[in-house]
């Protein structure tokens, strides 16, 4: 075996090292989003490693979206796409079942929390889509539709926030409880309805507070929590 002189464990270690870095450079130095970066050399001599491994480096942080190169500009600090790496990785078929699961408490985190920003949010035309789909619930005929239903239900709440980031982070995790939670379909079998149903919620929403919305959630989620456990 010919001996390159190259140790690819140390290698990658340098390289990540020199991406941590990096971020904690661009900070002490007090670039800000838009602003021109030192050139490779520059930053190599500045961080004592080789031109290579800052190249290695730099080739991260821009697919992590932190940095771009420009015309005429070079290298530009740019502000990340904070889900874009997470979007890349949720495929339920490469997650185990415990991962599944433990997302699937993220939501009822997420969702036990909305109320406080439903109440001064929503408006005329949100209570008219969330009627709309109570009215399609009613009559569903199969557990397939109710639980279509659900999730657009749901998802109308998040779409009341007016937070791009939640709203894109729930779209995010839908495959994840329609693939991976089974158990989900459960709530629907004859004889098991929840506690406070959509109807209540919307009620709620109309004539209550966010305690009570949040408390109303609970026992909305109920039959998640026995699962659950």
């Amino acid at each position: 075996m010919i001996d390159t002189g190259l140790n690819p464990i140390s290698s990658i270690t340098m390289t990540d090292q020199a991406e941590e870095q990096l971020r904690d450079y661009f900070v002490n130095k007090g670039f800000s989003i838009g602003d021109t970066l030192p050139k490779e050399a520059e930053l190599a001599e500045a961080l004592g490693v080789s031109r290579s491994v800052i190249r290695e480096a730099l080739s991260r942080l821009r697919m992590l979206g932190m940095i771009d190169v420009r015309k005429r500009r070079g290298m530009i600090l740019t502000e990340p796409d904070v889900l874009s790496g997470m979007s890349r990785i949720l495929e339920p078929k490469l997650l185990s079942k415990e991962t599944l699961k433990r997302l699937f408490e993220v939501r009822l985190m997420l969702e036990m929390g909305l109320g406080e920003f439903l109440y001064p949010r929503i408006t005329e035309k949100h209570f008219m889509k969330l009627e709309d789909i109570l009215g399609e619930e009613a009559h569903a005929g199969t557990k397939a539709e109710l639980v279509e239903l659900d999730i657009k239900f749901h998802s109308t709440l998040y779409e009341i926030t007016g937070n791009p980031v939640i709203i894109r982070f729930q779209r995010m995790l839908q495959p994840i409880f329609q693939y991976g939670l089974d158990y989900r379909a459960e709530l629907h079998k004859p004889g098991k309805p929840p506690k406070v149903t959509h109807r209540d919620l919307v009620d709620i929403l109309k004539n209550g507070n966010a305690a009570n919305f949040r408390e109303a959630m609970r026992q909305h989620f109920e039959l998640h929590f026995q699962l659950l456990s």
